[in-house]
């Protein structure tokens, strides 16, 4: 892969390549806020790269904040104003880091609790991905109006 600008090979990793891609797609609106992204494996396919290289480009994407992840259920769009690279990544997912995984010195859950634990967690992850794809849709459509008003002021 080489850039359209340049005769020069492009020296950079492939998950790089991938990671741009699912960016400028992202951000032209073919994946949008709180929709899943394809799976490791259909990455994997679709550049022609390893699993741990699809894996890399996520990660790119999930640092800078623009998916999140879901153990168990995919990589997601993040909400985000869509005009350059200011993202908002769920505040569940910035307070914990992207990680969402418990630190070494936090206790475990006794063992009992724990189904009834990871039901109510899978509600609620689903319930905030929702509410990320209705909280950018009510962004676009306050914008709308704004642009409709002869007086409005940005």
């Amino acid at each position: 892969m080489t850039p359209a600008s340049s005769g020069k090979p492009d020296r950079r990793p492939p998950y790089q390549h991938a990671a741009d891609e699912l960016r400028r797609e992202i951000k032209a609106g073919r994946y949008k806020p709180g929709e899943q992204l394809p799976s490791y494996r259909e990455l994997q396919e679709r550049f022609g790269v390893a699993n741990m290289t699809a894996r890399s480009a996520l990660s790119v994407l999930r640092e800078e904040g623009l998916i999140y992840t879901i153990q168990g259920r995919g990589s997601f769009v993040s909400d985000y104003d869509g005009q350059g690279g200011d993202y908002t990544p769920p505040a569940w997912y910035l307070a914990n880091e992207g990680g969402g995984k418990a630190g070494k010195n936090e206790p475990e859950a006794p063992a009992a609790a724990v189904p009834e634990l990871l039901e109510a967690l899978t509600a609620l992850r689903e319930e905030i991905r929702v509410l990320s794809a209705e909280h950018q849709e009510l962004r676009k459509e306050v914008e709308a109006l704004k642009r409709q008003r002869p007086d409005a002021r940005s």
